[in-house]
């Protein structure tokens, strides 16, 4: 009679923890730790959520740049913080490429990570300094097989999307473009411009002014429809490779442990914020498309990324460390 008494106050016990968790997060200032540096898309989606998360959850957001190793640096901090919602980590695709690429991390982006919620996508673009012989990418393809082993690409750094993105199209092409990688797409832009690399992949956000200004030429761009901030440019599908379809994601995902309460709020809020016009307006403005998944779809999405992204790497052998 005692032991069935004590487990039901046990119970009992545990289930008020549980609602006074939930009705007291957030309990201070939420951190979210963007991986990259100021003014990448991690970044500026980061700052744009911050201002509308703070209201609906009554409590300061502090946005914190950690970049370096690939996003490897940023990761570790939130992998390493406590497990009670009030340190989030925005992602793009280098969290489920690193595992692919990388033998040893510091984390397990499986184990160690829950999904909070996917936040928006944008379409990546290739592109070349206009004094490039080539106004397509069948141009460029034909150059580079005149070529080999000297026109170089840049990119955003070493084991992100664009990385990816192009050793996959390397190896769909048949072709030998050296790969080049920056801190951030803004970097490797200068570098397109100034001639030290002669043709940049990265995302339609650094790249489009550039375009639109004369100072890069646009070739192709990455989704399956030609995107609204660059009509003109054709799809990499339309270019010569039906189904070529890859795109930069942004999300957000918390160390595994936190409560689920905690979890469901953060996704809630994270997802309202993306429906209000002041938001889209930002995100649409910066080459993005709102993309919002709720916590469980999410973690099905990561899931199935990590998948892909270990099968593209296995076929072109990619591996950076």
């Amino acid at each position: 009679m005692h032991r069935i008494t004590f487990s039901l106050c046990a119970g009992l016990l545990l289930g008020i923890a549980s609602v006074a968790h939930a009705q007291t997060f957030p309990s201070k200032p939420i951190r979210i730790v963007a991986p990259f540096p100021p003014g990448a898309g991690t970044d500026t989606l980061a700052r744009t959520l911050s201002g509308p998360l703070s209201k609906a959850l009554g409590q300061n957001i502090i946005v914190e740049n950690r970049p370096g190793a690939g996003t490897v640096v940023g990761t570790e901090v939130v992998a390493r913080s406590p497990a009670d919602g009030h340190t989030l980590l925005i992602i793009a695709n280098s969290f489920t490429i690193n595992p692919a690429v990388r033998s040893k991390l510091p984390y397990d982006a499986l184990k160690d990570f829950t999904g909070v919620a996917r936040i928006a996508s944008t379409p990546m673009v290739f592109s070349v300094h206009p004094s490039v012989p080539a106004k397509t990418l069948k141009e460029l393809i034909a150059l580079a097989r005149a070529r080999p082993g000297v026109i170089t690409y840049a990119s955003s750094g070493a084991g992100t999307g664009h990385h990816l993105a192009g050793e996959l199209f390397k190896s769909l092409a048949k072709i030998d473009m050296i790969h080049v990688p920056y801190q951030g797409g803004a970097p490797a832009a200068i570098a397109v411009m100034g001639g030290h690399t002669s043709v940049l992949l990265v995302n339609i956000l650094s790249t489009a002014p550039l375009v639109e200004s004369g100072r890069l030429r646009a070739l192709a761009v990455t989704s399956p429809e030609r995107s609204e901030v660059l009509k003109d440019v054709p799809t990499v599908a339309e270019s010569g490779f039906p189904g070529f379809d890859t795109a930069i994601w942004f999300g957000t995902v918390v160390p595994s442990a936190t409560p689920r309460e905690a979890v469901n709020r953060l996704s809630a809020e994270i997802l309202r914020a993306l429906q209000l016009p002041e938001v889209k307006d930002i995100i649409t403005k910066i080459g993005m498309n709102t993309a919002g998944l709720p916590a469980a779809e999410f973690e099905v999405f990561l899931r199935s990324e990590l998948r892909s992204n270990e099968k593209i790497a296995r076929a072109v052998n990619l591996r950076i460390d």
